[in-house]
């Protein structure tokens, strides 16, 4: 499939009487939006197209039912009153928008140089970003929600699948729960983790739905992981970072891996 098929596809299943589809053939994008907010989602063709060549009709479904709960979301109040456990931490690439379409500033915190920390109030099958509007509305400190926020995040599941390939071992957390890669901010986890592993210790996290460690224990690891990173970040739907990073007592350090060097 190419993009303009996956174009025609994706209008013809999103389609609505209240919605606009408006096409950027520069960009390669569709952006679809609610007629009365003018609120709205815009998708990656050429991502889209890139997860039918591995999933097949199933990218498709996936991107569709993405794209209908974020609208369903979009335009309906929400409120953190009573949800204080539903309240997390999300890692954006730091290329992502630091403010609503509207003009209101997303509640954000520096992480690396590559990645920023956004905070989400978890509505089930979606999650809606928090803005200043929405803490100014209910008078929330800020530094309330961090503090709820990874203290959350520390509750969910740290459960990993591993893969050892040429004497490195990967391990996997890929739970979809929306908060695979924010599981890099639980400190506990990562020293842990730390603690067994014999080789450097990296982390990633290309795409939102999973975060890798790597036991490195030779050059070829660096060179598989810069491989699988890459295919992650291409596949996932809400992209993050090809890079990796070191793990060194409580620091993340981005790492550039180019053939069978690499570079901090």
């Amino acid at each position: 499939m190419d993009t303009i098929k996956m174009k025609k596809e994706l209008q013809k299943r999103l389609e609505h009487d209240n919605r606009s589809i408006i096409y950027n053939r520069e960009k390669e994008t569709l952006r679809i939006e609610n007629k009365q907010t003018g609120k709205g989602i815009t998708v990656s063709l050429s991502n889209a197209v890139s997860k039918w060549h591995e999933k097949k009709e199933k990218a498709v479904d996936e991107i569709v039912y993405y794209v209908e709960e974020a609208l369903n979301v979009m335009g309906t109040e929400q409120k953190m009153g009573g949800k204080e456990s539903r309240i997390f931490p999300v890692i954006r690439s730091t290329s992502f928008p630091k403010e609503t379409s509207e003009g209101v500033s997303f509640f954000t915190e520096d992480h690396t140089a590559e990645t920023r920390i956004y905070y989400a109030l978890d509505l089930g099958n979606t999650y809606r970003l928090i803005d200043d509007e929405m803490l100014r509305k209910e008078k929330w400190d800020r530094e309330e929600i961090k503090e709820m926020a990874r203290f959350n995040v520390r509750s969910l599941s740290t459960l990993t699948k591993q893969d050892t390939v040429a004497d490195n071992i990967f391990y996997f957390l890929n739970t979809n729960d929306g908060y695979d890669a924010s599981r890099i901010l639980n400190d506990k986890f990562l020293k842990e983790m730390s603690e067994k592993i014999t080789g450097d210790m990296t982390v990633s996290v290309p795409h939102q739905d999973v975060l890798i460690i790597g036991d490195i224990r030779n050059e070829t690891g660096y060179d598989v992981l810069a491989q699988m990173t890459m295919s992650f970040f291409t596949n996932g739907h809400v992209p993050i970072t090809a890079l990796s990073f070191i793990y060194d007592d409580g620091e993340l350090e981005p790492i550039f891996i180019m053939g069978k060097n690499r570079k901090k």
